[in-house]
């Protein structure tokens, strides 16, 4: 496959070209549609994105006296939705710059130009006599080759084509994406009866491997699958909340992190979703299903209602579960009190199943711990769990025919740790089962079919492969992307080479070894220092390249802060000397390794996780990737060589004489580290340097390793080199005073403290190369050593080890 930087996609099957997708266009410019046009943008394909034209004029129009005839009115929805983009947090562009991909126009004087585009996404109200109407104007426009999808959330596909031609319909789906549409690895795909299921293929293809999306393929049922299931689970817990007499922040406090739910748990999702569309697509349900129980269980609660008619619609409008006000203590958020409809101070929830599962080793520990629980934690949680699960159970067949699905579906949509049936297994089928009996639950027909055949688990693992039990009563191998390599199955496999408890050196195939940094929060310690140094020598003697990467939720924080600061608070210099030199020579063998080294980061890469990358061949970067070299906010420069490395990249071809042109070079360097710069993205991590222009990017982080080991082995192919050591132009002393007076007038400015002052010298010094003339090449050793130097002195400050004290208890800096 080939992804081109215009959007190009390219594919083989079976000999066969697949379509390409070199332009697409959104119709709707509310937020999700501004929002799917902006991650378009992202991957390099420009988009003409429309709206309808308005039927008045603003007062802001009237007076720059325009009429409904001009351009700037009939696009103007458009043009709101676009700018909206530049507002909206998180944002949903990649960079700024990704917005020129968008062109904006009008569904009147540019509804023509659809037929110049290869994908339309619908993205309108959410009425089906609008879409239907829609749909049928569109096909007047069409060419056949040109998909045409809906971002329907709910609303039937097949219903929509009604009346449209068997060709059209053929080229017609769904396309769901999950708000917001950058983040949200969820794409829903749901073919219509007439839908080509070459176009299937190729449209699921293109979502992997471009949009970087995790693709579930739906049955056109209510709500398809993850909004079905995580409606009623929503519901359920309001139903629960209700009967148990609690509250909204308490029911938060069991249904987020101890169930594998994210933080916002269940109101504060709530919130953030927004009340009134919550009600919307539980109506939906309910309006589309016959079963009378199931009916029942999607009405919703009296309570929703009323918040709903108060206005209180959450997040959006300032108020829903939660409100956010401002006190004598600065701001606070308040919850709602479902009896009084007032506001108070959130009150802890504390119960021993919480505390036992806080404890509790691996997730299925801790949801055990939990469910099992006599106490109103646990109570709150089996009840939940089991009418979920039960509900999976009963609609599997009706709205996705196979396990996998479902649980993917939950996981990449709503982002729960473990899907229905995967939450099952860890709470112990049989027991569950049981429990469910003894409280008079009917088990779906199919489960207890598997029971008494003796399978007790719906997924198992044989060989070194996953399998998952499929309806049809047996195990099936789970169906996985080629490009998705998991070192967790590979090392179950018998690939690990060898390892330590901060890093692992594992087989990746094709003589390409991957070091996974495995260490707490991947933080940089002696332990994986040792696996890079070993690493290095096997890699040099056995392999043909190395890949860094990680399976965690981040690429590397950092170093080990918490073993610097003791170090330092015992005066232990000499060990800390040692251990920042170890760290700096052990980037330096990663820099002279006779094989490609590839890094690939992903999520947060800061301060010595960018240090690892900066001297390695290749960076392949996953498209929400956050690097920053931000050791100031604990009051220190980089100690990895991160200084030097920034150098040599801003340096390179650059006459050391030409000041004029090395000077600003050094300045943008001092900013992007004294202000402790970190990207919004893989992309906007070009501008810092902390990519290159020929380093890649992968959208799709299941696919980050298989890219990285590509780039490996194509670095080998090609008959690699390590680089020549080279010197670096340094601006030296009065290089030195220059950016000491920026320092020094943001200091008197207030802008900085005197601590800030004092960092911002040592790292001038550092990067300036010292009291040297001004045009000196140095050698990187003598920048590695002046680092070092500084990183020391540093750390020896009290108040430098405030900040990192701060930091560790906090998790936020602290400005001293």
């Amino acid at each position: 496959m080939t992804v081109h930087s215009d959007g190009v996609f390219q594919k083989k099957r079976g000999g066969e070209l697949l379509r390409r997708i070199q332009k697409a266009a959104v119709l709707g410019a509310g937020v999700m549609g501004a929002s799917i046009a902006g991650h378009l943008a992202n991957v390099g394909i420009p988009t003409l994105l429309l709206d309808i034209v308005p039927r008045d004029l603003t007062e802001k129009e009237k007076q720059k006296g325009l009429t409904l005839e001009d351009r700037a009115v009939r696009n103007r929805l458009a043009q709101a939705g676009k700018d909206r983009l530049f507002k909206e947090k998180p944002s949903p562009l990649y960079t700024k710059e990704a917005a020129e991909r968008i062109e904006i126009g009008n569904m009147e004087d540019d509804f023509d130009r659809l037929s110049e585009v290869d994908w339309v996404i619908e993205v309108v109200v959410e009425n089906l006599e609008i879409k239907q109407d829609l749909f049928k104007r569109l096909e007047k426009v069409w060419k056949p080759g040109i998909v045409v999808s809906s971002n329907t959330s709910g609303i039937s596909i097949n219903k929509m084509v009604e009346g449209r031609s068997e060709e059209f319909r053929k080229h017609f789906l769904g396309t769901h994406f999950f708000n917001p549409p950058r983040y949200m690895k969820l794409l829903e795909i749901i073919p219509n009866e007439k839908t080509d299921p070459a176009i299937v293929e190729d449209m699921k293809s293109f979502a992997e491997e471009v949009l970087g999306k995790g693709v579930v393929i739906c049955k056109d049922t209510p709500n398809f699958i993850a909004n079905r299931i995580g409606t009623y689970g929503l519901q359920v817990t309001l139903e629960a909340m209700e009967e148990m007499d609690l509250g909204p922040a308490e029911v938060d406090a069991i249904t987020g992190r101890a169930m594998g739910r994210p933080k916002s748990a269940t109101f504060r999702t709530l919130d953030l979703v927004g009340l009134d569309t919550f009600v919307h697509v539980a109506d939906n349900v309910r309006e589309n299903v016959d079963d009378p129980e199931e009916k029942a269980a999607f009405e919703v609660s009296p309570l929703l209602k009323k918040l709903v008619e108060n206005g209180w619609l959450g997040e959006k409008s300032g108020q829903g579960f939660y409100k956010r006000v401002k006190t004598e203590k600065g701001k606070e958020i308040l919850v709602l009190n479902p009896k009084t409809l007032t506001y108070e101070p959130r009150q802890k929830l504390k119960a021993p199943s919480l505390e036992a599962s806080k404890r509790a080793k691996g997730l299925p520990g801790k949801l055990q711990a939990l469910v099992y629980a006599d106490d109103v934690a646990g109570k709150l949680a089996w009840t939940i769990t089991k009418k979920v699960l039960l509900y999976s159970a009963a609609r599997l067949e009706e709205i996705a025919g196979d396990i996998t699905s479902v649980d993917r579906a939950m996981k990449w949509g709503f982002n729960w740790d473990l899907g229905p049936f995967e939450m099952w297994d860890a709470i112990g089928l049989e027991k569950s089962v049981n429990r469910m009996r003894e409280e008079g639950e009917t088990i779906p027909q199919w489960v207890e079919e598997m029971l008494q055949s003796g399978k007790t688990a719906f997924y198992q693992t044989e060989g070194g492969k996953n399998r998952v039990f499929s309806i049809g009563g047996k195990y099936e191998e789970v169906e996985e992307h080629p490009k998705a390599i998991s070192l967790a199955r590979l090392k179950e496999q018998g690939k690990k080479i060898f390892g330590n408890r901060g890093a692992t050196l594992i087989d990746l195939g094709d003589d390409i070894a991957c070091l996974e940094i495995h260490s707490p929060k991947q933080a940089l310690g002696p332990e994986v220092i040792s696996m890079i140094n070993k690493s290095v020598k096997e890699v040099r003697k056995n392999y043909r390249g190395l890949v860094i990467s990680a399976e965690a939720p981040n690429f590397c924080v950092g170093a080990n802060l918490m073993m610097l600061l003791m170090e330092a608070q015992d005066y232990n210099w000499p060990e800390i000397d040692l251990i920042v030199h170890q760290f700096q020579q052990a980037m330096g063998s990663l820099r002279t390794l006779e094989k490609p080294v590839v890094a690939a980061p992903y999520g947060m890469t800061l301060g010595g996780g960018v240090e690892v990358c900066l001297p390695c061949d290749r960076v392949q970067v996953a498209g929400e990737t956050y690097m920053g070299l931000v050791e100031v906010g604990v009051g220190l420069i980089p100690g990895g060589g991160g200084n030097s490395e920034m150098l040599l990249r801003f340096t390179e071809g650059v006459d050391p004489k030409d000041r004029i042109s090395l000077q600003p070079l050094v300045n943008h360097i001092f900013m992007t580290i004294g202000q402790a710069k970190v990207s919004t993205s893989g992309e906007d991590a070009r501008k810092y340097k902390f990519i290159r222009p020929y380093d890649g990017i992968t959208v799709n982080k299941d696919h980050l390793i298989y890219d990285a080991k590509q780039v490996a082995l194509g670095l080998y192919n090609a008959g690699y080199k390590a680089p020549e050591p080279r010197k670096i132009p340094v601006v030296g002393e009065t290089g030195y005073n220059t950016l000491k007076l920026g320092a020094y007038g943001l200091l008197k400015s207030g802008y900085i403290s005197e601590h800030d002052y004092k960092i911002a010298c040592k790292l001038a010094f550092v990067l300036s190369g010292g009291n040297v003339p001004e045009g000196t090449l140095v050698d990187q050793q003598y920048l590695l050593d002046l680092e070092r130097e500084a990183f020391l002195s540093l750390i020896g400050e009290p108040k430098t080890q405030q900040r990192m004290q701060h930091m560790l208890v906090k998790g936020k800096p602290l400005r001293n």
